[in-house]
Parts: structure tokens; sequence; C-alpha cells
């Protein structure tokens, strides 16, 4: 027989169509909604030629359906619709057009997860009554439900405690909670963050947070405060005798340091190796968070100076940098450095390919270069700490 050959579903095919039904949440809402609808699974129809051509295994098919419509006890699992062909050869013959289960439940029956729809039920029935406005919840997400049904209780207490207290000036760490250690409610952000927009009112939350990362800031907590290390590379200039530091960036910012020019460098030895220079001070970077120096006002006043690794990322920092700090200069990151160090190159496995519209002319020039050298979707990268020190003491005194 030509052309495809239509594919008779048997029992366990036909379970896997019942188990997309359970994937979707359409047979836990209907158990919710307590819908008798029945559930209808369509099968394939058969052409006349095949029905001609496949005759014997069509019949063994449909004995196999119809055996599998009761159990051994007699009991029904589906119902079979049917639809009449006519033949010029076979005659008429009755072939199945579609399983039909009484409802939602006996479609969990069948398919062995009527204990996990009652274990759906009573979660869904706890959360309703403690929280009504949750019920669109539990109809777009039934799935999410049933999978922590088991902590149905402890989510309740969270929500509670999140909507009655008071949180301001509080860590995630400092809430009490009966039942509830703070790792419960870090795991499991994303899902309580979902259920908290709708149950507490629009002024106890703040959009302008999102995500787990921004969750206890969203709710009125407190977040582990923003750190930065810094070294006064001018010993005029230390604190208390300290040259070293790591200080809250919320603090550096209200505490203005009289230098003059500042130096952002990623490579910690490098940092520490850092020669002195007068009214300069360096800052530790933390690649892509260098956003969290922004909050320092007063750097805008002083000179600034970007050291990163000799790469498409390197160069993507210094872009977002200079988003905050457009006066800011690179040094060390130039094609010279890069071509001069070519024996020192290693791969670089996710090289970055978008549009950086911040850097100078040089610096595009630099980013091209690295780009072709791009080989098989890697590229090569020159880290800052395999340049020899002498070209690094050589360009911080061309700076100076």
């Amino acid at each position: 027989m030509g052309g495809r050959r239509t594919i008779l579903p048997d029992l366990p095919a036909i379970s896997e169509k019942c188990l997309r039904l359970w994937e979707r949440g359409d047979l836990l809402r209907a158990l919710y909604r307590e819908d008798r609808s029945p559930v209808e699974i369509p099968l394939p129809r058969l052409s006349a030629r095949e029905l001609l051509d496949r005759f014997e295994e069509v019949r063994v098919w449909i004995r196999s359906l119809v055996g599998a419509a009761r159990k051994g006890t007699g009991e029904e699992l589906f119902r079979i619709e049917w639809r009449t062909v006519r033949h010029r050869i076979l005659g008429e013959n009755r072939l199945p057009s579609a399983l039909v289960f009484a409802d939602a439940a006996a479609c969990l029956r069948f398919v062995g997860r009527e204990k996990g729809g009652a274990r759906f039920i009573g979660a869904a029935k706890k959360v309703v009554a403690a929280f009504p406005e949750l019920e669109g919840w539990i109809l777009e997400r039934p799935l999410e439900l049933h999978g922590c049904h088991e902590e149905a209780d402890r989510l309740l207490r969270v929500l509670s405690h999140f909507r009655d207290s008071s949180l301001s000036g509080l860590y995630l760490r400092q809430l009490d909670i009966p039942g509830v250690d703070t790792k419960f409610i870090e795991g499991r952000k994303t899902l309580i963050s979902s259920l908290l927009d709708r149950v507490l009112p629009p002024e106890r939350i703040r959009p302008d947070h999102a995500g787990v990362r921004g969750f206890s800031l969203r709710y009125g907590l407190i977040e582990k405060p923003a750190l930065v290390r810094l070294r006064l590379l001018d010993p005029a200039l230390s604190i208390g005798g300290y040259s070293d530091l790591t200080v809250r960036v919320s603090e550096l910012s209200s505490r203005p340091i009289p230098a003059r020019r500042v130096y952002v460098v990623e490579n910690e030895i490098n940092g520490l190796a850092f020669p002195a220079q007068e009214k300069s001070l360096l800052l530790f970077g933390e690649g892509y968070a260098v956003d969290r120096l922004f909050e320092i006002g007063w750097l805008s006043g002083t000179e600034i100076f970007y050291w990163g690794d000799l790469d498409t990322h390197g160069f993507a920092i210094l872009d977002r940098l200079r988003s905050g700090y457009p006066q800011t200069r690179s040094f060390l990151m130039d094609r010279g450095i890069l071509l001069s160090c070519r024996e020192l190159w290693v791969e670089e496995p996710a090289p970055f390919e978008g549009e950086l519209s911040r850097l100078d002319p040089a610096e595009q020039e630099t980013l091209a270069t690295l780009r072709s050298l791009i080989r098989g979707g890697r590229g090569v990268r020159l880290e800052q700490e395999r340049i020899p020190f002498g070209k690094v003491l050589e360009a911080i005194a061309h700076l100076a």
C-alpha cells in the first residue's frame, strides 16, 4: 500500500493521549470544577483502501479496544463510539471513531492518576478556604499545585505571615513562621512570588523588583547589601590605617573619598599588585555586576580607568560601566597589547555577540579583531593576568 500508513493506537498510546490532558491541566481543572462532561479521545479514520489491505489487523485492534473497555469486574472504563463504513468489497463495517470516558475522574482512573487527582482536590480546598483569591491561580496552574500538595500547609503559613506581618527592615532569615525555615522559602521563591502577587494588596508589592533575585525587595524585606572591595593606592587616603577594605556600596556612596583617579580592575592579584598612585584608589570589579558602582554618585567627579580581560565580554563590561560613568577610559585593552601577546591567548568559549555602542573607535577596532579570530563558535581571549607585568607597569606609568 502506498502513502502514509495510519497508526492504530494501542492502549499505551491511548494512555499517552489521556496523559497529555493531565499534563495540560485539563483533567484537574474539570475535577476541581466538578465538571461531569465526557472526555473524548478521537481515533484515526481509516481509508477504504487501508480497511481492505489491513482488514485482519483492524479486527484484532477492535477486539483489543472492546476487551479493554471493561475491567474484569465488568466496570466500564470507557465506551466506544462507532461509525459505519460501507465498502464495495467488504460490505458494511462498524469502526471505532472515539473512546469516551464518562468524565475527568474516569479518565484519571484509566491512567492510574485518581489518587493524584484526590490529592490535588484536597490541597485546592485548603488553599481556597484560606485565600479565596487564589482560585484563579489554581485553575491556571493546577499541575503546579498538584506538584506541591504535600507542602500546602507550609505554603499557606508563609502567605499568611507575609500578609499579616510587618516585614519592614527584616531579612528573610528573621521571619519566624512555625514549621517553615528560610531554606523552604529560598527554594520556592518563584512559586511563592506567583501566590503573593495575588494575595497581597498592590501597595505591599514593589513592581520594580522581580524574579528570584528581587524577591525580598519586592515584598518589603531587605536584601543582603551590595559590597565593594577597594584598595587605597595613596597612603594619605587610608582609613584608620587600613588600605584594603570591603564596605557596603551604600556606605561608600554616602562617604566620599577624596580621590582624583579610580581604577576598576577585574583580576584580584592584579589589583593587589597594582602600584601606589597619588590621590588614587582601586575598586575590584565583579564582571557584569559592575553596575553596582552606579550607586556611588561621587565617582562621577573622578577619572575612571577600567582594565578587564581582553575579550568580547571585557568590552561588554566596559560598555556597561560607561552607561553610568561615560568618562571611563580603558587601558591594557588595545589591539597592540592583544597582538603582542599572541602566544598567551586562550579560548573564549562563548563570545559576546551583541552590539556595543559606547566603545571608542580604537576599542571597536580591537573588538572587531577579536571577533575576526573566532573559529567554530569559539574565539580567543587574552586574560589580564597573562599580560607580562612589565607591560602593566609601563601602561600605568603612561596613564599618569
